[in-house]
């Protein structure tokens, strides 16, 4: 986990610079808030991914519920406006300060999503508005709307994603974890000497982690320290854990995988299931100062790899109809899984404030508002805090026995093409009057309204 647990506190544990640096990151975005505490996971010194104490948890929301005490978020709004120009001019006034963003700048004052982007070169800026809430904590230590709890959006996966989003260009952003080639190797000759499961399954399955061994943890474009990296893996872990029935999804249309396994029914022993995000067009207006951002939905997919000695194959394996039906719950309930397990939301959330960053890049957004935000872009003047990097999952083999056939595992990942999404656009006139309507309303003074 990260080094400083306490928000709002930068502890001075050392003199050298990088320590310094990343202190003055701490402090500067409110002692992270508890972010190293992702979705319920744990990420030790050495990288190893694991359920996080329930205690910790308790622990965790009475410190976030005290750290946002006194914050005066607003009340619920469909359609709140927050100016990145005065965010930046908050972010400058903490510097100058060495004093913490408040609470609210955090949390881009309650919005949920960005729906809407509005250029505003008469004022130098970029409006980013959608639907907001209340800031608030649930039970679990999540930041949500005290109406809505849905996870807010955060300015620190915002500055992630404007920072990564030209490297994201090509991979995408990514995250899985997979089995080694030499666990894949070891665990095939384990079980070839088995022939069968025999009266202990138990015995089996210790021998199968064993043989396995730790799983590798990929994150690709967004650095692996990050908070974003932190939501991808922690929902890829939960998918992962519920797919294999080791954690029920709490919605009763989402089963195991495992459990939808029919009785003398055939399985790979290898599906491998992951999540890509679909966004209907973005509509513009004619001048390319008001953008909207819709029909985004999250998409479960899937694959059957073969296992043999020289590691897996991907996709090698036939189409298993099970692994499809699995998909196609995970994709139907992806809402009411995002509600139950808060984590699944807050993937979401960085999908969108990816593809937000791939159009204001993209777009020349900036260029155009005549708004400079290079210090939100500027790592030395404006660092993030860095967290433990995630490296790797301890194997938990699970196993179901249907008729004859025991099905032993699931893996999964996360897989986001945000340039996509922002090249894929759609003229709409109306826009403008939107537009319009957002900046006429803009206060002589806050930042939000």
């Amino acid at each position: 986990m990260s080094r400083f647990r306490t928000p709002f506190v930068a502890w001075l544990l050392a003199a050298s610079l990088g320590f310094l640096a990343h202190e003055r990151a701490v402090a500067q975005f409110g002692g992270g808030l508890g972010n190293q505490a992702v979705g319920g996971i744990a990420i030790d010194a050495q990288g190893i991914v694991g359920n996080l104490d329930p205690k910790a948890l308790e622990s965790l929301a009475a410190e976030r519920q005290k750290a946002i005490a006194d914050i005066a978020s607003g009340e619920p709004s469909d359609l709140r406006k927050v100016s990145l120009a005065r965010v930046i001019a908050a972010v400058e006034e903490s510097i100058a300060g060495k004093a913490p963003l408040p609470a609210d700048v955090l949390f881009l004052g309650g919005l949920e999503r960005i729906t809407h982007v509005f250029v505003d070169p008469e004022h130098r800026d970029i409006v980013l508005a959608g639907p907001a809430d209340r800031i608030s904590v649930d039970a679990q230590g999540n930041v949500v709307g005290a109406k809505s709890r849905r996870p807010l959006l955060q300015l620190e996966d915002l500055l992630v994603a404007l920072r990564a989003i030209d490297g994201a260009r090509q991979g995408g952003i990514l995250c899985s974890i997979d089995p080694t080639p030499e666990g894949v190797a070891r665990v095939t000759a384990f079980l070839a000497k088995q022939r069968t499961i025999g009266p202990d399954a138990n015995r089996v399955f210790r021998g199968m982690e064993e043989a396995l061994g730790p799983q590798t943890v990929t994150v690709g474009g967004v650095p692996g320290d990050s908070r974003m990296a932190r939501v991808l893996v922690a929902a890829d872990y939960r998918m992962k854990r519920i797919g294999m029935g080791l954690e029920d999804s709490g919605v009763a249309g989402l089963p195991s995988y495992l459990s939808m396994v029919p009785a003398g029914g055939r399985a790979p022993a290898l599906p491998r299931f992951w999540l890509e995000a679909e966004y209907d067009p973005i509509a513009r207006d004619p001048d390319e100062l008001a953008w909207t951002i819709d029909g985004r939905r999250m998409k479960c997919l899937t694959e059957s790899d073969v296992a043999g000695r020289d590691g897996v194959q991907r996709g090698a394996a036939g189409k298993d109809q099970v692994a499809a039906k699995w998909c196609e719950a995970m994709t139907k309930e992806y809402d009411a899984l995002a509600a139950e397990q808060p984590v699944f939301a807050e993937l979401v959330n960085c999908v969108d404030l990816a593809v937000v960053a791939a159009l204001i890049q993209g777009r020349q957004l900036a260029k155009r508002a005549d708004l400079d935000i290079g210090l939100l872009l500027d790592a030395q003047r404006l660092p993030l805090p860095a967290y433990e990097v995630p490296k790797s999952v301890a194997t938990v083999a699970s196993g179901l026995k249907k008729g004859r056939t025991w099905v032993l595992s699931a893996s999964g990942g996360v897989m986001v093409q945000p340039w996509q999404f922002a090249a894929a656009t759609r003229d709409d006139r109306a826009l403008a009057g939107a537009r319009d309507s957002a900046i006429a309303g803009r206060p002589e003074t806050g930042w939000r309204w």
